[in-house]
C-alpha cells in the first residue's frame, strides 16, 4: 500500500511559513501557518523536506514548535506547551 501525499500549498504564496513539531503520539507534524496544508511524518527530516518543498526552499520559512503540536488542518495551528516549556519558536533553517 502506497503512502498518500499530504495536501499541497504550492498554488498559494511562494513564501509560506511552516511550523514543525511532534504530536502527542510522537509523530512529526508539518503544517503551514494558515492551517491549509500539512501532514504527519515518521521523521523530522521528512517533515522538513515536505515544508521546504512546499515553501520553495525559503531559508527562514520553517520554525520548530516546542512542546506538543497537533495537526489541525482548516484552522490556524494552536501548539500546546507543557508547563515550564519555552513558548519561543526556534528557527530550523539550515538544520539537517
Amino acid at each position: 500500500m502506497g503512502q498518500a501525499e499530504p495536501p499541497s500549498c504550492r498554488s498559494s504564496s511562494p513564501s509560506i511559513l511552516f511550523l514543525i513539531g511532534r504530536n502527542s503520539q510522537g509523530n512529526w507534524v508539518a503544517q503551514d501557518q494558515q492551517g491549509l496544508c500539512g501532514g504527519l511524518f515518521v521523521s523530522r527530516a521528512e517533515a522538513l523536506r515536505y515544508a521546504r518543498l512546499e515553501n520553495g526552499n525559503g531559508p527562514h520559512a520553517v520554525v520548530m514548535v516546542p512542546g506538543v503540536f497537533e495537526l489541525n488542518l482548516g484552522d490556524k495551528p494552536q501548539p500546546f506547551h507543557h508547563p515550564g516549556s519555552s513558548a519561543r519558536l526556534a528557527n530550523a533553517a539550515g538544520r539537517p
